[in-house]
Formats: structure tokens, C-alpha cells, sequence
């Protein structure tokens, strides 16, 4: 969706070119909706009418119906409604022209009529000012582009290419200009572009575990992921203990209900790897210590600090207790038998202990997932301490590849870089094939003369998907070649990162015997603002900063590595059209549950 303003002086021809480019982009078959800023009263605020009464009387909001048009009127009791705000309100459409709104940081016309601009020379305040229309030759500062305020045709134009040049470029260019387009989807007509979650699918229920199976001892078993179910073969704790410092007693004694009773203390103690071995007697309390089995005859402990003894060898208790207070009962952790992981669960630092306690010194574990990484591109080079000339371009996709298939604990097999050649792509396809179980390959997906590994893979793979309605990342392909699953991602790193995470992480740990795994979101305030069009799924690279809310990287170019480490996650923007304003909720994704 565009947005431009229309601003200028009063009386300088804003509203007379507002209503002449709705009508011209209506003509061409564009839908427009129109927001009106004014700093006096109009229409709607007139006194005595019948709105105006219902408003005058209270009413929160008050909604005006005729047979032709319906309007719904908010009162702005905290103050003016910002441009933000009130394009929230809006349905999605092709473009909104903003009457007003000087001070707004989008893009604007400034509409200049001699007789209503003081003096000869117009000057545009902000940058913002992208054009002049003007009834008379003016002096501009900054030197914007000028029209004839009454050619309407013309503005149209100048609008209609500037936000296509502004949208367009680069690998992830966006096809046609945007008047062409169809003003239901961002993607190019003509090609059967598949959506995000339909590609995910597909490749979901085609992906199985590919890797055989060996033993490992537990205490070794971080990264690895489980073969068979883990079950218990200890219970945890082995018995019930104390689970403070204290004295213990047998709550069936009527004493041991009533504030301040008083038990009498036998010789010995309980302690952790020294247990008390004798009965205890009805009647009497026994010192027990944090860790101790409790002894028979005990199942209540009461804490030091509620406790207190005298020299003649009795304890007394300073409050009311419960039958099995501060004790920890046999197997109130981990009880013998039970599953403690099942199959397909990859072992973090947070299983170690549970996996530990539980008994088990060997576990059946799944093989390392081998992975093969390719950078294609006759302009690709790895070498960067010898002097390049300007058309080549270093190899950033395979030290970011390797690094993440490294942190998610696959083996890496780098086959290195293969020049533009039909040949050689598909014999390093062959070798990537016969040595590894699975396939990232970057570069050359798109349809482009030298974008072999996609014709290769169409014409002779198995293609599970290709021309994917992602934002960044759309020439990518999921495939398979001799039986290897094969990812080819886009050249750009961004692309390259993004793809990978969105769809080589689920299913490669599916290959490697794990389960389809997706990535854990949470909902926060936007602190950007993004119009977007509908028809494909956009990740915009993202940090959180200290207020909670998420901003948003100043590019999207999927060429600008730098934004990748200024993130710390994604924002993830669905299907359909949005606008989204500051204070909007957005899907957020941190790195972190990537695995990152």
C-alpha cells in the first residue's frame, strides 16, 4: 500500500488534487481511500446538527447511517488521534492520499498557488517533500522534482514510479511497476507462487529420519538426540528424606496437632549418608538433617527454626503441623519405570540432571546428521587476503552456514564454491549426494541464464517446492536430489539465513531423528511502521530493546549483512495485508529459538 501527502499552504490546491489523483488512480485501476487532516472545525462539528447533538449528550462513539454511506465517529478525549493511528483504522487498498499532516515523516507533494504562497520562494521543510505542484514556476529548496499543479495525470505518474523504484531492486525485486500489479498481491501475476505454510507442509510430511543409531554414555549426551525412550531405572529420591534441618516425630501422636507440644528427644541423629537405624519410639522426635533418610517411625519433620529444646532433653514446637511436613517422598521425582524423554528428543543442559538421577549410564542416541554446503557463483570468492577486484564478492553464506549447522551439533561437509557451470553444479550436487543427508546449496535458485542449481533441479530432482511466497527469499527451492534432501537458497545472506531457519531447521532435525520443531514466538509492540501487501509471508530482521516493544532494522535489502548481527531475532508479518503502526503487535522470533 503507498501513502503520499498532500500538503502546502491553506487555499494552495490540496483538496482539488486530492479529489483529481483519486479519480486518476480509480481510471487506472487502483483502489484509494483518502484521510483528511484539519486544524478548525468542519462538516461533522457543526453545531445543531443531529451528530453534534448525540456527541454534545456524551455518547462515546455515535455511527451516522444514510442509504448511501454509513461514518463512525470516535471522540479524541486523549488528545488528537495520530497519522499512525488513523491508518490502522483503514482496510487494505493500493494507495491512501493523507490531505495534510505537514509535519509527518512520509513522502509528500507540496502544493504551491502563487496567489496563496507567501513570496516567490517555496521551500519544502523536511526531506520528506519528494515533488512540488505548482500553477507558477517556483524556487525550491533541495531542489524536488516540479509539475503543473493541474496535471494531474503526471503527479500520478511521478507517484507511481517512485514508490515502485523506492520497492524494487536486487535479487528480491518485485517485478512490475506497482500500477500493473494486481491490487490484490505483492508477488508478480503470472507464476503460481506457494504460500509459506503449504511449502512447510509438504515438506513436513516428505521428511523422515535418515541417520542410524549408537550408544553413548549419558553423561555424554548433550546435543545428541535420543533413539530410543529413557526410562528410569532409579527413583529419585531413592527414599523419602528430610527435606530441611529439624526433628522429626510420627504425626499419629495427638500432641503433634496443637500449638506448642512437646516431644521427648531420643539419643542420635539422622544425617545424609548416615542414617538413624533404630524404631522410633511413639511419642518421642528424633534430630533429622536436610538429606536424611527419614527413620522408621517418622514421617513429619518440623524446621529448627519452629523448634526448640531444653537441657532436660525435650523438644517443643512453637506451631501447629501436618501429617508429612517438610519430608520428600520416595520417588516424588523420578519414579522407577516411568519414560523420563521419549525418542527424538535432543538432550540440552537442562536434561542433564533429570537424565543423571535417573540411573541410566549408556542411552541410544541417533548418528550425527551430515550436511553439505555449497556456494555457487562464478563472482564468489573465499580468499580474502589477497587483493580483489571489484567484481568479485566474498563468500559470506558458507562461514554463516557452517557456523549454524555447527551450533545446532551436525556434522559439516564444505564442498567449497562452484563456478556458473552447468557441469560442475550438478557434479558437486552428485558428491554432496553421495556423502552427505542433506543439501544447502546458495546461489543460482532463481530463473536467471547462469541460475543453474534451479533448472538442474527441476528438470532431473525431485522438487517438493519452488517460487515460494517469502519476503525475504522467494528464489528458493526444497528438493531433492539422488534421495538427498536439498535446500537451495538464495545468494543474498539475508535470504540465506532466513530460509534456512524457516525451513531447513524443522526438517533437518526431523533427518536427524528428532521432532518437527517450530520456533517459540512472543507478541510485542512495534516500535516501526511498515505498510504491507498481500500474498506472501515477510520476516524483517528485529531487536528488542529495553522498553519491550521491537525495532526493526532501517533496510530490508537482503544484501546487508550488517543488519543480521544487529538483530537478535525476527519479526514475522503473515500473508495478509497489514499496517502495521507503532505500538501494533507483531510476531516476534528471538534467534534463540532457532537454536541460535
Amino acid at each position: 500500500m503507498m501513502i503520499i501527502a498532500i500538503s502546502g499552504w491553506k487555499n494552495s490546491g490540496k483538496t482539488s488534487l486530492v479529489e483529481r489523483l483519486t479519480a486518476e488512480f480509480l481510471n487506472r485501476g487502483l483502489s484509494v481511500s483518502t484521510i483528511k487532516h484539519a486544524h478548525q472545525n468542519f462538516d461533522i462539528d457543526q453545531i445543531g446538527t443531529d451528530s453534534f447533538r448525540h456527541r454534545a449528550a456524551g455518547a462515546s462513539e455515535v455511527l451516522v447511517s444514510s442509504p448511501r454511506r454509513w461514518a463512525l465517529m470516535h471522540e479524541n478525549h486523549d488528545g488528537e488521534a495520530s497519522l499512525s493511528d488513523l491508518l490502522a483504522k483503514l482496510a487494505p487498498v493500493n494507495v491512501v492520499i493523507v490531505e495534510g499532516f505537514k509535519g509527518t515523516d512520509i513522502p509528500k507533494i507540496e502544493t504551491r498557488r502563487r496567489e496563496s504562497t507567501k513570496g516567490d520562494e517555496l521551500a519544502p521543510n523536511d526531506h520528506q517533500v519528494i515533488a512540488v505542484a505548482s500553477d507558477a514556476p517556483a524556487k525550491t529548496k533541495n531542489n524536488p522534482p516540479e509539475f503543473d499543479l493541474a496535471n494531474e495525470k503526471a503527479i500520478a505518474d511521478f507517484i507511481l514510479n517512485y514508490f515502485d523504484t523506492k520497492e524494487g531492486g536486487g535479487n528480491d525485486s518485485r517485478g512490475p511497476s506497482i500500477a500493473s500489479q494486481s491490487s490484490q498481491s505483492a508477488m508478480p501475476p503470472g507464476v503460481d507462487w506457494i504460500p509459506v505454510d503449504e511449502a512447510l507442509q509438504s515438506l513436513r510430511y516428505s521428511t523422515n529420519v535418515v541417520v542410524g543409531i549408537s550408544q553413548t554414555r549419558a553423561t555424554e549426551a548433550l546435543g545428541k538426540i535420543l533413539a530410543q525412550d529413557v526410562k528410569v531405572k532409579r527413583p529419585n529420591p531413592p527414599a523419602t528424606n528430610s527435606a530441611v534441618d529439624g526433628y522429626g516425630f510420627q504425626f499419629a501422636n495427638s500432641l503433634a496437632t496443637t500449638d506448642r507440644c512437646k516431644l521427648k528427644l531420643v539419643e542420635g541423629r539422622a544425617a545424609a549418608g548416615e542414617p538413624f537405624k533404630e524404631i522410633l519410639p511413639q511419642g518421642h522426635a528424633v534430630r533429622v538433617l536436610t538429606g536424611s533418610p527419614l527413620p522408621e517411625g517418622v514421617d513429619t519433620v518440623v524446621l529448627d527454626e519452629w523448634s526448640s529444646t531444653d537441657a532436660t532433653g525435650w523438644v517443643q514446637f512453637k506451631c501447629p503441623n501436618r501429617r508429612g511436613a517438610n519430608t520428600r517422598l520416595v520417588g516424588e521425582d523420578l519414579q522407577k519405570g516411568m519414560v523420563l524423554f521419549a525418542a527424538g528428543r535432543q538432550i540440552q543442559v537442562r536434561d542433564m540432571a533429570s537424565l543423571t538421577a535417573s540411573g541410566q549410564t549408556k542411552i541410544h542416541i541417533r548418528k550425527k546428521l551430515r550436511v553439505a554446503i555449497i556456494s555457487t557463483g562464478s563472482e564468489i570468492v573465499s580468499n580474502v587476503t589477497t587483493a580483489l577486484s571489484k567484481d568479485k564478492i566474498i563468500d559470506a553464506n558458507r562461514p554463516m552456514l557452517t557456523s549454524i549447522i555447527k551450533k545446532w551439533g551436525y556434522e559439516i561437509i564444505d564442498l567449497g564454491i562452484v563456478q556458473d557451470q552447468r557441469s560442475l553444479v550438478r557434479q558437486a550436487l552428485d558428491q554432496a549426494a553421495a556423502c552427505a543427508d542433506a543439501i544447502l546449496i546458495s546461489g543460482g535458485a532463481s530463473a536467471g541464464d547462469e541460475d543453474h542449481v534451479a533448472k538442474i533441479l527441476t528438470d532431473k530432482g525431485d522438487s517438493m517446492a519452488w517460487r515460494i511466497a517469502i519476503k525475504p527469499g522467494r528464489p528458493l527451492a526444497l528438493s531433492r536430489w539422488k534421495d538427498t534432501l536439498v535446500f537451495a537458497l538464495p545468494g543474498n545472506p539475508v535470504a540465506a539465513l532466513v530460509c534456512t531457519l524457516i525451513f531447513a531447521r524443522p526438517a533437518l532435525h526431523v533427518l536427524a531423528g528428532g521432532q518437527w520443531c517450530e520456533p517459540a514466538h512472543f507478541m510485542v509492540p512495534a516500535n516501526f511502521e511498515k505498510v504491507k501487501k498481500p500474498g506472501r509471508r515477510e520476516y524483517i530482521r528485529a531487536m528488542l530493546n529495553q522498553t519491550g516493544s521491537v525495532e526493526a532494522f532501517h533496510s530490508e535489502g537482503s544484501g546487508l549483512t550488517r543488519g543480521l548481527a544487529w538483530a537478535d531475532g525476527l519479526v514475522e508479518l503473515g500473508d495478509e495485508a497489514e499496517i502495521i503502526c507503532k505500538g501494533s503487535l507483531v510476531r516476534f522470533i528471538p534467534y534463540s529459538s532457532f537454536g541460535l
